[in-house]
């Protein structure tokens, strides 16, 4: 069985090393993609890591935009296109961290071959109630021009509420945006998006595509069964920002009991001995298996 790990990247090379360091696994690739409006010369030593390289493509994103949900469908393109065979292709973020040992987190993959795992809700949730006007109302988040949001408020006073352009029952969440699905998955999902040109169109205008819109083609497909509402990443949304909490040493305890392999999110500008912690008592121990939760 061989993974594919697709980090996404804008900041802090340093935590990105200790992550690929981290994760480092014999049956693991990584492919990192680093902004293009990030210097890569600062990134280079990365590349002197086992099984590293950067993406053949860069992309400018732009936070809540369908730039980034577009950049992770082309990496993963080229990552499909590479001629090597990837049983799975997991997402992550350079303030992702591994919270299990990476032998831990081979066996879970290698003993649920054929599923995937996300995380989302249906559209009867909380979540969708404030969500809703992602789809429902016109954002001008992909693009940046001088008096984009005035023109974003006219848009949605005159115009009527926009509707998801497929006949499709929704699927999102918070923590939607971070997943491991099968290469088998990944391939349906870009293929589904090259083939639907006004799907496209339509999450030119969205904010915070990620968080819905994998969710929402899988679950609408041929995929549905083998998908597990987990994706295994501790995120602490309890601070009701944006963005979720930036974990540190204080998070600790509930890290290390968590059933999750992943956790994010960590900047080592405010808080490194975290990281520490976790290498020291999670990391480096005995692997140990983790069951999916079905």
């Amino acid at each position: 069985m061989r993974v594919a790990h697709l980090i996404m990247v804008h900041k802090n090379p340093a935590q990105v090393h200790r992550l690929l360091t981290a994760l480092a696994h014999e049956s693991f690739d990584f492919y990192v993609h680093v902004d293009s409006s990030v210097d890569i010369s600062e990134y280079h030593s990365l590349l002197h890591l086992p099984r590293v390289q950067f993406t053949k493509r860069r992309f400018a994103m732009r936070w809540a935009s369908y730039r980034f949900t577009s950049a992770i469908f082309e990496c993963v393109r080229d990552i499909l296109l590479s001629g090597i065979k990837y049983d799975f292709i997991n997402l992550l973020s350079g303030q992702d961290y591994p919270i299990k040992p990476a032998e831990t987190i081979y066996q879970f993959l290698a003993n649920h071959q054929g599923y995937s795992f996300l995380s989302f809700e249906g559209e009867d949730s909380a979540w969708w109630q404030h969500a809703r006007t992602r789809i429902e109302q016109y954002h001008t988040t992909y693009f940046k021009f001088r008096g984009q949001y005035i023109l974003q408020n006219i848009l949605n006073s005159l115009l009527p509420k926009r509707q998801f352009p497929l006949p499709y029952d929704l699927y999102g969440g918070s923590d939607g945006s971070w997943w491991t699905m099968t290469a088998e998955c990944a391939a349906y999902l870009v293929d589904f998006i090259d083939r639907h040109s006004k799907l496209r169109i339509f999450s030119l205008f969205t904010w915070g595509s990620d968080e819905f819109l994998v969710a929402t083609i899988l679950m609408n497909s041929p995929f549905k069964a083998s998908i597990i509402n987990e994706n295994y990443r501790y995120i602490d949304w309890s601070e009701g920002a944006a963005n979720p909490k930036t974990l540190t040493v204080d998070d600790f305890g509930k890290l290390a009991q968590a059933h999750k392999l992943f956790a994010r999110k960590f900047d080592v500008t405010r808080d490194a001995h975290i990281l520490n912690l976790i290498d020291q008592a999670l990391i480096r121990q005995q692997p140990r298996r983790v069951a999916a939760r079905r």
